[in-house]
């Protein structure tokens, strides 16, 4: 295989152990590991294989994305939930820019339109920014490739930005309809430029590696040690999504706070310059990059051959056919599934339609990838607990005393949990447990990333019941207004109270959110990686749709409900997704 010229020093192996880099290898062999090497009793260890500098320009062009995503959609719940700041409003508010000021209590607005208009369009951003992958991951597998479609995506972006940016300007924002018609059209470009994007930046970077089966290398110490794929993947992608929220946290942290000092127009510029960066990065990397051509009908083929096996199995009667169908979750390819009836070594060539090119190893990779799908299907009700981020405890904040603090600073807690748990996670905490002999296997991680969000539902549902016990207004928190300046009356907690809510939730994405990503890329044929890929985000855009017909829950007095009920669910689908999936656990390619 090749070897980075930029891999890590010999030295990190002792901070490191689980990192391979090119000093510190003397002999690559070419011959895969045996099956004793690879599980038997004397089993050699297993370590990642180096990253190239190539990894780390895509995953920079991946925080300037995030900086500018966060950076902007931060903003949007103060956007249109409070008005702009009244003429002579509290000291340092400026009523042409939506600037809260430097007060206690001065939160910026623009529109007016109250917390449940506020979490409604956040809700539909979330939504239409996780249905437009489904499209470009298509156009991506089967036309123009992952760098050309990331390419068209940018550019779009950027078209959304400018029109955020025009919403805001003091001559724009003044004029409420006005205002509004200019902002939504600006979130529904930035959905289409940001969901082009997604699906296609995190296969991208992970195809730099060219690591695709286990490989032995052997140390200057003498010991032999297996370059795992599975620990590669895992390694890039935790440290992507390391890139993805140092972005996030100076993209929220600064806009929240030129959003307040200064006003609306500079919070949406400033994301919009740093992104005009990325078309740069993205020129310098286009011979440099490894890029997977088209697949042309791979998603077509799998369709097909999806049909093709269910005419076996087809019964009028549902649920005779549900009892007739093997469940192939987690079985091997060679025991009786689902697929048998479409691998083409058991259909007669004659009767094989003109379509069916593949072989049989091409119907495990779709059996795979449609198994994948099936784990996905539960990954909505974790969703739901983690979008809260977004609206619902942006608002909460702005119920509880903030001491000078932007309502929106908490929640980059988030990023900086991650910031700081991600490099512990895969560089200390996985290793340990792979040491001792326990399995950190994908099924378990996901599982208890659900419990974990659970868990901030919980606390976020507690804290609400004590902020309607203090607030002046009562169960009215969130409309609690002082007649004289506009300003909020706050409950006397602390805003920081919500701290453990957001360390949780962090916690949780990296067991399930990043697991997730992960494992749609270990188990996606390279033809449908893209689609795979979007199908995992895509769960996003089913929990926004949940989310939408529970906005009701969003607003006074119903908070406490709002934050059970989101718990609860994440608590039972953890439980269920456990239970139904925990056979894949006995599949050693997802061991990781």
């Amino acid at each position: 295989m090749e070897i980075s010229p930029h891999a890590l020093q010999v030295e990190d192996l002792e901070k490191q152990p689980d990192l391979v880099s090119e000093k510190a290898v003397s002999v690559v062999e070419k011959d895969s590991p045996t099956e004793d090497e690879l599980h038997g009793p004397n089993a050699l260890r297993r370590v990642s294989a180096p990253i190239p500098w190539t990894v780390y320009t895509v995953a920079f062009v991946e925080l300037c994305e995030r900086f500018s995503y966060y950076g902007t959609q931060v903003l949007y719940a103060n956007f249109v939930n409070h008005s702009l700041p009244q003429v002579n409003g509290p000291p340092g508010s400026n009523h042409n820019t939506g600037a809260g000021g430097g007060s206690a209590q001065g939160i910026s607005g623009a529109l007016g339109q109250g917390a449940e208009i506020a979490s409604a369009i956040n809700t539909f951003n979330t939504f239409w920014m996780y249905c437009v992958p489904l499209v470009a991951a298509w156009v991506a597998d089967e036309h123009w490739g992952r760098y050309r479609t990331i390419c068209v995506a940018v550019a779009i972006a950027i078209l959304g930005h400018i029109v955020l940016v025009i919403s805001a300007l003091p001559a724009v924002i003044t004029h409420t309809t006005t205002c509004f018609a200019v902002f939504l059209v600006g979130v529904v470009i930035m959905g289409v430029g940001t969901g082009g994007f997604k699906p296609n930046i995190s296969p991208l970077i992970v195809e730099q590696i060219g690591l695709t089966t286990p490989q032995i290398q052997t140390l200057p110490s003498g010991e032999r040690v297996i370059l795992d794929p599975t620990i590669t993947q895992s390694r890039i992608y935790h440290y992507f999504y390391l890139f993805v929220n140092v972005g996030a946290l100076i993209g929220q942290i600064g806009m929240s706070y030129a959003e307040k000092y200064v006003g609306f127009w500079l919070a949406f510029l400033l994301p919009t310059v740093l992104f005009l960066t990325t078309p740069a990065v993205l020129f310098w990397g286009r011979r440099r990059y490894r890029q997977a051509p088209p697949q042309g009908s791979a998603s077509l083929q799998a369709v097909r051959t999806f049909f093709f096996a269910l005419r076996a199995h087809w019964l009028w009667n549902p649920v005779k056919m549900w009892r007739n169908t093997p469940n192939d979750t987690g079985s091997s390819s060679t025991s009786t599934t689902f697929w048998d009836s479409a691998r083409p070594s058991n259909i007669d060539p004659s009767l094989r339609p003109a379509w069916m090119t593949f072989d049989d190893a091409w119907v495990d990779q779709v059996r795979r990838a449609f198994a994948a799908c099936a784990v996905f299907a539960w990954l909505p009700l974790y969703w739901l607990a983690y979008n809260q981020l977004t609206n619902n405890l942006t608002n909460q904040a702005g119920t509880m005393s903030l001491h000078g603090v932007p309502n929106d600073i908490v929640n980059n807690l988030d990023p900086l949990v991650l910031i700081i748990f991600i490099p512990i996670c895969d560089s200390f905490f996985y290793p340990f447990l792979r040491q001792i002999g326990v399995r950190v296997t994908p099924i378990r991680k996901i599982a208890v990333g659900f419990w974990l969000a659970a868990g901030a539902m919980v606390w976020a549902a507690v804290l609400q019941v004590y902020i309607y016990r203090t607030s002046p207004c009562g169960d009215q928190a969130d409309n609690c207004i002082d007649p004289h300046d506009g300003s909020v009356r706050p409950s006397p907690i602390s805003v920081w109270a919500q701290t453990g809510c957001y360390v949780l939730i962090a916690l949780s994405e990296i067991f399930a959110s990043i697991t997730s990503m992960e494992y749609a890329y270990s188990k996606a044929p390279p033809g449908l990686r893209s689609l795979i890929q979007a199908l995992a985000l895509f769960t996003n855009a089913i929990s926004a749709a949940l989310g939408e017909a529970l906005n009701r829950l969003s607003g006074d007095p119903l908070l406490v409900w709002n934050y059970s009920v989101f718990a609860v669910l994440a608590f039972v689908g953890g439980c269920g997704f456990m239970v139904q999936f925990r056979g894949l656990d006995d599949e050693d390619a997802l061991t990781l």
